[in-house]
């Protein structure tokens, strides 16, 4: 009876010891990921009132190859009621594009 206690918790034991992983983990960064921030956003007075139902994107530097590029301001319609704009960001070293949301 013990040996076959005794067999099963070391099969037990060994299978568990299959699924385990290493739990240190060691990263080396070269260079950066994916291009430096953008520069400060520009300052600009908003263009005239276009029509009801439209909003207003602000200007924004967005990703264009190795470097950024400038996208001026401009009225929008939004795509479905009562939708909000959210301007792109860069947060830790990565870009996250504008969006529509409720």
């Amino acid at each position: 009876m013990k040996t076959k206690l005794l067999a099963a918790s070391l099969v037990l034991l060994a299978g568990s010891a299959l699924w385990a992983g290493p739990r240190v983990f060691v990263g080396v960064g070269i260079g950066g990921y994916g291009p430096p921030p953008p520069p400060p956003a520009a300052y600009y007075s908003r263009r005239t009132y276009a029509r009801p139902g439209y909003s207003w994107v602000s200007g924004y530097w967005y990703p264009s190859g190795p470097r950024y590029a400038w996208r001026a301001g401009y009225w929008a319609r939004p795509p479905y009621a009562r939708a909000n704009w959210v301007g792109p960001r860069y947060y830790g070293r990565h870009y996250y594009p504008g969006y529509w949301r409720r």
